[in-house]
């Protein structure tokens, strides 16, 4: 009998515990898999996974309860900036509270939310992704949309001079004094991957100093109509232009809008 050769086996890659075992029901090629896995192994690594608290709203997101093995609060839909706000005000200050949501839900429904949060600088973490569509609901127009993209409530192509041009979340929370880390990045790749993860680790390292947000530019070749190969090339193509890839603000490194104005509000009489 021949014995088997001895091999020596080096584990490179195991499933973080953060994750539950549960399948996820993402379409194929959809990258919010990846952002599950980041977002729990930055989770393990800070050691933080009985103090951190996920909120998540309807779409895509719907049952993320499922898959993070943390406490999970569901929000209606657009609200999640609102409930994590409660939970972080009500919560000992070393928890860590996120929230996850998708274009359609952040940009659209739940502007209102997200630009308050950020303007208050509640610390909070969060996770954006844009793959600019609503993806759960039917594939229609959402307001990261681009110009002329076809999608099933604009099936001739967004017509900006009707509904406007996509709207870019950094850029506009950049302008707000408040927040302390403001970033993008992107899923299509390994480095990008790589990149990403650390984005997500520098935000919930800051969460406590004040309001952390991550874009990540994600696919969506079911709602796109395209294969998950093509949807990661049409993403570098057609998206990063529009949405470049970047850290917008982040300690030591922080624009004019985040200057504190301080107006001279005494009355005084004129000479």
């Amino acid at each position: 009998m021949i014995e088997p050769l001895a091999t020596d086996e080096k584990v490179v890659f195991e499933r973080t515990e953060v994750l539950t075992d549960h399948a996820l029901h993402y379409c194929p090629g959809c990258t919010h898999g990846i952002a599950h896995r980041l977002i729990a192994e930055v989770i393990e690594e800070m050691d933080i996974q009985d103090r951190t608290i996920g909120v998540c709203p309807v779409g895509c997101s719907v049952l993320a309860y499922q898959y993070f093995d943390v406490d999970i609060q569901q929000a209606a839909h657009g609200r999640a900036p609102a409930v994590a706000t409660g939970i972080r005000r009500v919560l000992p200050p070393d928890r860590y509270v996120f929230t996850y949501q998708g274009d359609g839900d952040l940009a659209s429904i739940g502007m209102g939310e997200i630009l308050h949060a950020a303007n208050r600088g509640e610390k909070i973490t969060v996770i954006f992704l844009n793959n600019a569509i609503y993806g759960m609901t039917g594939g229609q127009m959402a307001p990261t949309t681009l110009p002329g993209q076809k999608t099933t409530t604009s099936p001739f192509g967004r017509d900006t001079a009707q509904t406007g041009h996509p709207i870019r979340m950094c850029e506009m929370l950049n302008t707000l004094v408040e927040p302390v880390l403001i970033a993008r990045g992107s899923l299509s790749s390994p480095k990008g991957i790589n990149r990403a993860k650390k984005l997500i680790r520098q935000a919930f390292e800051l969460q406590h100093q004040g309001f952390t947000f991550v874009e990540l530019l994600s696919t969506c070749p079911t709602g796109w109509g395209i294969t998950p190969t093509d949807a990661v090339k049409w993403l570098d193509r057609n998206m990063t232009p529009f949405f470049p890839l970047q850290v917008f603000r982040e300690p030591g490194a922080m624009p004019d809008a985040s200057h504190k104005y301080a107006p001279d509000l005494k009355v005084r009489d004129e000479a």
